[in-house]
């Protein structure tokens, strides 16, 4: 099932976006993810349910020099046809 994401705290300007690409890629997920007017992150993400439970997870650490404060995730009742490979929207 698809899902929407939403991560607040200091996530631009530290990789968070590669990561989040890095991560999508691992684990097989379509996707994307791009950076938000307020400094926030967001994307649009899908794959199998045990895929997206590690992907949340791993967005709510982000990496090492990000300091995620808030990750908003939204189930999305309708598929898509998200990007495979995962891609980062400029």
């Amino acid at each position: 099932m698809p899902a929407r994401f939403h991560v607040h705290g200091e996530v631009q300007g530290v990789g968070y976006r590669r990561f989040a690409a890095r991560e999508a890629e691992a684990l097989a997920l379509a996707g994307w993810v791009r950076n938000e007017p307020d400094g926030s992150v967001s994307g649009e993400v899908e794959g199998s349910a045990a895929a997206l439970a590690a992907f949340r997870a791993r967005l709510a650490e982000g990496p090492t020099c990000a300091a995620v404060r808030r990750l908003d995730w939204e189930p999305l009742d309708v598929r898509s046809s998200l990007p495979f490979p995962f891609q980062i929207i400029r």
